[in-house]
């Protein structure tokens, strides 16, 4: 199955969505949507692409109703997604949705593309987990490409799970939570007791990360 989903955010109307396959978005409050799953994706062959625009002077909170899924097909165990950003002058963004699940023997990747203004604002958290209860097969990789005004904020890619170069069956990370911030002006802070750290970016955000072996919960953003 092949997904498409458009959300275009501007400052005289509701957002405006568009959207094909396993994934749609519904309204829930004037300035938010929740991405909603239709069918059951991402299955392995699956690909979705989901593009989010938010116009000028534009406020937008992007969050899901559930987790999602990420299984194995019949023919394939590899799904895809490619995730894009767009966050103009003046204009705020928040995008929090629910964990990914990736569960046993299935592999999902994740490229993410953001273009932010420079006076604009950025909240991106992306939570995943390798297996459900007892499982610890599946795979997960995801890339970060962040520009700020047409310089380069952040290139940024990790690994998850089986094949990962980190992965060992006895202490491997299974999860990892990611926040992309921007603006920031805090200092990098590394807290050794969970595994977490804030690296402050020379172009004036942060990128937040903790990896574990589970998800815990986690405060809403803003």
């Amino acid at each position: 199955m092949h997904t498409e989903l458009c959300i275009d955010a501007s400052r005289d109307r509701s957002p405006r969505i568009t959207s094909v396959g396993g994934l749609a978005g519904r309204q829930t409050g004037p300035d938010t949507v929740h991405l909603i799953g239709t069918a059951a994706t991402p299955l392995g062959g699956d690909t979705i692409v989901v593009r989010i625009s938010v116009a000028a002077g534009a406020r937008l909170e992007v969050r899901s109703v559930a987790a999602s899924l990420a299984m194995p097909g019949a023919l394939n165990r590899h799904s895809s997604a490619q995730w894009y950003f767009e966050v103009g002058e003046g204009a705020s963004l928040v995008f929090d949705p629910e964990p990914m699940v990736v569960v046993s023997d299935a592999s999902h990747s994740v490229v993410n593309t953001v273009v932010v203004h420079e006076d604009s604002a950025l909240w991106l958290r992306e939570r995943t987990q390798i297996g459900r209860f007892e499982e610890a097969s599946g795979s997960w990789s995801s890339s970060m490409r962040c520009d700020v005004g047409g310089s380069p904020l952040l290139r940024h890619r990790v690994e998850l799970g089986e094949g990962s170069v980190a992965h060992d069956m006895l202490s491997a990370p299974l999860s990892m939570s990611s926040t992309l911030q921007y603006p920031d002006s805090r200092p990098s802070e590394v807290d050794l007791s969970d595994g977490s750290m804030r690296l402050a970016l020379a172009g004036g955000g942060s990128l937040s990360t903790s990896v574990g072996r589970r998800l815990v919960p986690a405060g809403s953003g803003g």
